[in-house]
């Protein structure tokens, strides 16, 4: 058995010690191509590409919203084709669910929608393709369906965060979908 501080000569010709430099140098099972499963899944897009749904432009693979860029790709004649959370929501498809169930919901909703409007806008800023593709009143309940699971997993965040609550997460292992439970009690009154 090798001692685990010998020494080792290094691809440059450096004398090394330590099993760190062990792991460092062995590259098998480490994918060369470092970009996101879903830039690998989708065919590859002219660059520039703008979004007729919400203008958002496609370079670099990403999608980035601002008007320098959508004005700059126009100007260059760029393709069209809708961007896949327009794409989603014209499918009515969803990748986040969060259910916000409890009394609390109907007496707080006007409050609880602006806070949702709130963080759908400041994801939508950074991240065009993170948006919320329907929100529905389904009795004392509000669900609220989003494209991605991350701004799925934000939202209840947020609603636990501003009014407090308890909130459950559940990830499904056959297509990686989110289903966010946050439920709240209205209080009850103190009693004299």
């Amino acid at each position: 058995m090798k001692n685990a501080s010998s020494t080792i000569t290094s691809p440059r010709g450096r004398a090394t010690t330590g099993r760190g430099i062990i792991r460092a140098l062995v590259r098998t099972g480490t994918r060369s191509d470092q970009s996101p499963a879903v830039v690998r899944k989708v065919p590859v897009l002219a660059d520039p590409t703008l979004c007729p749904g919400c203008s958002a432009v496609y370079s670099r693979k990403t999608w980035r919203r601002s008007a320098g860029r959508t004005a700059r790709a126009l100007r260059r004649g760029a393709p069209w084709t809708f961007c896949p959370a327009c794409r989603l929501g014209l499918q009515q498809r969803w990748r986040g669910r969060v259910l916000a169930v409890g009394t609390y919901i109907a007496e707080h909703a006007v409050e609880i929608r602006r806070r949702l409007e709130n963080v759908a806008a400041r994801a939508r800023y950074t991240q065009p393709e993170r948006r919320i593709v329907a929100i529905t009143a389904r009795g004392p309940a509000l669900e609220i369906l989003t494209s991605s699971q991350k701004l799925a997993h934000r939202i209840a965040h947020e609603l636990k965060k501003a009014f407090r609550g308890t909130v459950s997460y559940a990830w499904s292992d056959r297509d990686g979908r989110l289903l966010a439970v946050w439920h709240r009690d209205a209080e009850r009154p103190a009693r004299r």
